[in-house]
């Protein structure tokens, strides 16, 4: 696994609490990377309408704002990149975030993954998972190379992971439980080996010792099957997003990250921002908010500052 350059800043999540982290460490001359799974998959991505967040003369999509977001921190200096965190070292004094193909280093680190995470819902979901069930195409597409496999969601990003398994699966499953995608006009959609159902709910996962078949109703509520070896499930809730870090930092029992008042979480140098710390008002400016203060923190934490540096153009 090929290691990065050593960062000051790793912040993992590119929503309005990741992304206003990046904006001010990266324009406090911090080496400062931002590690977003997809640019389109956050809650903010998703909002149709805002107009309440400060600045706004009219209401603007949620993505457009994030899209201004995200130039603003590149434009200050930061490293933007699109790819999906599957481990996290955080027991050394550098701590690392893991991707499928590098580690990220960083002398310390801002969680900002939000909480669109979700308890296994469908039946058997659990039960297979590991076992023909994933949530990550990018990792385990190669398992699957000339089987059926079938991804569930309407998101972009669920698009997108289906393009990804078009390359190794025979065919691919692109099933919504909405009457349309969130995304109709993605280039993966001509996929030859793609064939998108829409407004089918799947209702069981089923197999011995692997995934064999998959049961659902259509919006008629006519149940069907469709013998499958990998499901692939992109659909959303609203637990913290911390799968990544199995426990290496201290959590609630509902998954929340408990942050002091500078957003420090139980190990020194981690920080934690936005949704997945639970705020109990979840608006965006509140999580742009934190992210501000976590890279205010991470700033003073670097340089063992007794207080907050607040405006570095001066």
């Amino acid at each position: 696994m090929e290691v990065a350059d050593l960062y000051d800043v790793v912040i993992i999540g590119g929503g309005p609490a990741g992304l206003t982290a990046g904006q001010y460490a990266a324009r406090g001359k911090l080496k400062t990377v931002i590690l977003d799974k997809s640019a389109t998959a956050g809650a903010l991505a998703f909002s149709s309408r805002i107009e309440n967040y400060p600045g706004l003369t009219h209401p603007v999509q949620g993505k457009e704002l994030l899209d201004v977001m995200r130039k603003q921190a590149v434009d200050f200096g930061a490293e933007y990149v699109e790819t999906q965190v599957i481990g996290a070292n955080l027991s050394d004094e550098i701590k690392e975030a893991i991707s499928m193909d590098r580690a990220y280093s960083g002398k310390t680190m801002i969680i900002a993954t939000g909480s669109m995470g979700r308890k296994p819902s469908i039946k058997g979901e659990a039960e297979f998972l590991g076992r023909g069930v994933s949530y990550c195409a990018i990792c385990d597409a190669a398992f699957y190379r000339g089987l059926r496999v079938c991804v569930i969601g309407n998101s972009e990003e669920a698009v997108k992971e289906a393009g990804v398994l078009t390359r190794f699966a025979e065919t691919v499953y692109l099933i919504s439980p909405t009457p349309k995608l969130h995304v109709e006009d993605h280039p993966v959609l001509k996929e030859p080996n793609i064939k998108v159902l829409l407004g089918h709910t799947v209702t069981s996962i089923v197999g011995a010792e692997l995934v064999e078949k998959i049961k659902m109703h259509d919006a008629e509520g006519n149940e069907t099957e469709l013998e499958i070896a990998g499901v692939f499930v992109y659909l959303h809730g609203n637990k913290p997003i911390i799968d990544f870090l199995f426990g290496s930092v201290e959590t609630k029992d509902d998954g929340c990250i408990p942050v002091g008042c500078m957003m420090e979480t139980s190990i020194p140098g981690v920080f934690a921002a936005g949704d997945v710390t639970c705020t109990e008002i979840r608006q965006v400016v509140v999580a742009a908010s934190q992210g501000c203060i976590a890279a205010l923190a991470a700033e003073k934490y670097l340089y063992k500052r007794k207080k907050y540096r607040m405006d570095w153009a001066k």
